[in-house]
């Protein structure tokens, strides 16, 4: 994967390094309070399911953040340790039901290929340009409509994505072999869990207690992962045209977040430095932001911009921006059908 701009290599280097001490309390205050948050859910159903939907608000912020681990441990930065890293991936894909490694192929595939048009399709939102919109039949520019509602790409997508589509992951190519293996053995061990759950909560309790985590852990993860690349100047080029830097550095976002969600996310609001640096620990990403200038001004968006983003829907290739529906028909009236050809 392409790596950080030299100019800058020098002084994201002492922020690369790895804590043992951090990392395992990031486990602590994120894997032991979401198991709590599953005990006191169960014994809630007792008094009103009511309130168990109100535990899975701070269930669904603890798996995020345990989910959050994972992804450091796809970048091989959470431990210095690539076997720690491993170990601790696969359990986490469990908890929060990713198949580690098929989970950190297609995002090593994402951050290699970020805003490259022609190598779109595995790890990234879904975009079509103008063109290919107005190129597609009427039947499947109403599936692309749906794919792009907020209701799906922010609740019911990621739901079915996380509950179906990692236990049945259809698109793998065949030569995947490890990543077969890590679906066939992520399900094995869930599979597992469920009959232990069933047999010592019940299978019904232990339904109404994940559904609701995840329901909720779908919509803010959802819109975390949006708002991160797709955004009215973001940037997206033809692969002859396309550039590492200027993805990272043009197409990777600041997402402003108050203290708390800032915590539950484990610091991913700062993606443009993820991007840059992958290896880079979350919790090493707010000093790196504080103590380097020229990572301090990328695009910019705080909490409150971000469902305006999601009126965003087609890359229109002449202006250099996302737009909406509407003004993409309007421009797409006056541009020839010319559908990219993918790599």
């Amino acid at each position: 994967m392409p790596q950080a701009d030299s100019s800058i290599g020098g002084a994201l280097a002492p922020y690369q390094r790895s804590s043992r001490r951090r990392a395992l309390c990031q486990i602590l205050t994120s894997v032991l309070p979401y198991a709590m948050c599953w005990y006191l859910m169960f014994h809630s159903l007792q008094y009103g399911y009511w309130l168990t939907c109100l535990l899975a608000v701070p269930a669904a912020g603890f798996y995020l953040r345990s989910f959050m681990i994972l992804h450091d441990c796809t970048h091989g930065s959470f431990f210095s340790s690539r076997r720690a890293n491993n170990v601790l991936g696969f359990v986490l894909g469990v908890l929060t039901l990713a198949p580690f490694a098929f989970w950190r192929k297609t995002h090593l595939i994402h951050h290699a290929t970020s805003g490259d048009l022609n190598r779109r399709g595995w790890g990234d939102v879904k975009t079509l340009t103008v063109r290919e919109y107005t190129a597609l039949p009427k039947a499947r520019q109403r599936l692309y409509r749906l794919y792009r509602h907020p209701l799906f790409m922010f609740g019911i997508g990621v739901f079915l994505l996380f509950l179906v589509f990692h236990r049945f992951p259809w698109r793998i190519p065949s030569d995947w072999k490890r990543e077969w293996r890590s679906v066939h053995l992520t399900n094995a061990m869930l599979a597992l869990v469920a009959v232990v759950m069933a047999l010592t909560i019940g299978f019904t309790s232990f339904l109404m207690i994940l559904v609701p985590i995840m329901l909720i852990a779908s919509c803010c993860g959802g819109l975390l992962f949006y708002v991160q690349h797709q955004f009215e100047d973001t940037y997206w080029r033809p692969h002859d045209e396309w550039n590492f830097h200027q993805a990272v550095l043009l197409g990777s976002s600041y997402l402003e977040l108050p203290r708390l969600l800032q915590w539950f996310s484990a610091n991913i609001g700062f993606h443009h430095i993820h991007h840059l640096s992958a290896r880079i620990p979350n919790y090493n990403l707010e000093a790196c932001f504080r103590g380097i200038p020229q990572v301090q001004h990328p695009p910019r968006i705080r909490l409150g911009q971000s469902w305006r983003l999601a009126s965003l829907k087609l890359w229109d290739e002449e202006q250099q921006r996302l737009v909406g529906f509407k003004t993409g028909r309007q421009n797409g009236a006056r541009q020839p059908a010319k559908p990219l050809q993918h790599a």
